[in-house]
């Protein structure tokens, strides 16, 4: 028996197949603010492949646009706990409370419904949907002394808010703690 471990990877990037790369591209750039870097050059691949960053690195996500998107299934709405396969949902972080606030006002301004709107123990969130119908959290991440006494319970924590309205907008800095008496 091997006594090896894994080494704890950090994720590079997500790729992601979408059916309208326009409609995707305007999404991942317009309402949540990736830059766009570079496309696979044609003689590479025959299909229109994207490349964006957020905050660092080379690029955090890419688009390929499927070859024949009507022999694709159809878009199903996101739900959170669904019974299929496959990405559940996305997680992206915006670096403050400030930019965080600033985003999810963006979203809202341009039309995208907030499906669930909440605070989590460790992040305080807003879950949209991208025109392929994937999850997207755009969350900020609450100071670790809020959460690293206790993971289990933070992790297991919800308070659902508006998605709504200026109420989808409102978010405290009264966070609870977890795992201090």
């Amino acid at each position: 028996m091997t006594t090896t471990r894994p080494s704890r990877p950090g994720i590079s990037h997500l790729v992601l197949q979408v059916r309208d790369i326009e409609a995707s591209h305007s999404f991942y750039t317009d309402m949540l603010g990736f830059e766009y870097v570079s496309s696979l050059d044609k003689n590479v691949a025959p299909y229109d492949m994207r490349f964006y960053r957020g905050a660092s690195g080379h690029h955090d996500i890419a688009l390929i646009h499927t070859p024949d998107p009507d022999d694709e299934l159809p878009v199903l709405p996101w739900d959170m706990f669904t019974k299929r396969p496959g990405i559940g949902h996305i997680a992206l972080a915006y670096g403050t409370r400030e930019a965080w606030l600033n985003q999810i006002e963006h979203l809202q301004a341009r039309g995208v419904e907030f499906l669930v709107r909440g605070d989590h123990g460790m992040t305080h969130s807003a879950y949209v949907a991208d025109p392929d119908g994937n999850g997207i959290e755009v969350l900020y991440e609450l100071p670790r002394e809020v959460w690293e006494g206790d993971v289990e319970a933070a992790l297991n924590y919800f308070q659902p808010t508006s998605p709504t309205g200026a109420e989808a907008l409102a978010d405290g800095t009264d966070y609870k703690v977890f795992g201090r008496v």
